[in-house]
């Protein structure tokens, strides 16, 4: 095999597996369910990654809601994402939580380690 074919051969292996990985991994972060069936909605403070169509996965941006603009139903439609790169404001269906609200937090006090057990002798 050259060196060309293994290097295409690589780089198709590369894009493939992006490429699912966008369509199956990412998209079941996101919870599919009608508007009508009551969910958790985005609040300030998500962490969200800012899915972009014309990007690969690993280029997405990273970010935590800053605002959230919601329509007349009250329902927030577009959000205030801020990011290392600036402020974006995109429809939430271009965000993708990452975290539940009870996992955001880092304190130790809040972590689902196993507590310390002292040993009897």
């Amino acid at each position: 095999m050259s060196r060309l074919d293994r290097y295409q051969r690589l780089e198709y292996i590369r894009q493939h597996f992006w490429n699912r990985w966008q369509r199956e991994y990412v998209t079941e972060m996101q919870q599919r369910q009608k508007w009508r069936i009551p969910t958790r909605q985005l609040q300030i403070g998500d962490l969200v990654l800012l899915k972009e169509e014309n990007l690969p996965p690993m280029s997405w941006r990273l970010g935590r809601i800053t605002s959230l603009f919601p329509g007349k139903d009250n329902v927030a439609r577009v959000a205030e994402v801020k990011t290392t790169h600036g402020t974006f404001r995109r429809g939430v269906k271009y965000l993708c939580p990452l975290l539940e609200p009870a996992d955001t937090s880092l304190e130790p006090e809040d972590s689902k380690a196993p507590e310390y057990v002292q040993s009897h002798h």
